[in-house]
């Protein structure tokens, strides 16, 4: 069975979303940094370094937490979500209705979502996911070619 954990109700891949890619390893890298620097010992004395100091741990552990099948990630009221549960869709590039309105929307934002999509029916699931880890090992991430302002479709 192909593991889904990484990949998103709309067909976007978490591994290629900064928060889960890029944004951890750096997080780690200063927090590293900052530990041999001696921080931890004197930075509690410095205004706001707890707080400043659990933000960086906890981004620093995104990639572990972040699924939107776990909806420990995305808007939890995700509307997309809710519709492939409601319909039993895996992934809603195999919904009879793809792409709708909602995609079309989030598809403004994210330019290969689409073509992703249609990639996706056409070679598999599993295939889909190891040619996005391929593309997750570049060091690509969504955050380097998605379109501003991205709009949000209706809830």
């Amino acid at each position: 069975m192909t593991d889904l954990k990484r990949v998103t109700y709309c067909g976007l891949y978490c591994g290629l979303c900064s928060t889960c890619n890029r944004v951890p390893a750096q997080a780690g890298a200063l927090r590293d940094t900052l530990r041999k620097d001696s921080m931890e010992t004197w930075g509690p004395n410095l205004p706001d370094f707890n707080e400043f100091w659990r933000f960086l741990n906890d981004l620093a552990a995104s990639e572990e937490r972040c699924s939107c099948r776990e909806n420990t990630c995305g808007p939890p009221f995700c509307a997309i979500r809710k519709c492939a549960l409601e319909k039993g869709e895996e992934v809603c590039a195999f919904c009879d209705e793809y792409p709708c309105e909602r995609i079309m929307g989030i598809a403004k934002g994210y330019v290969t979502m689409l073509a992703d999509g249609e990639r996706m029916r056409a070679i598999g699931l599993g295939r889909w996911i190891e040619e996005q880890e391929e593309r997750r090992a570049t060091g690509f991430a969504y955050a380097d070619i998605r379109c501003h302002p991205y709009e949000i479709p209706d809830r």
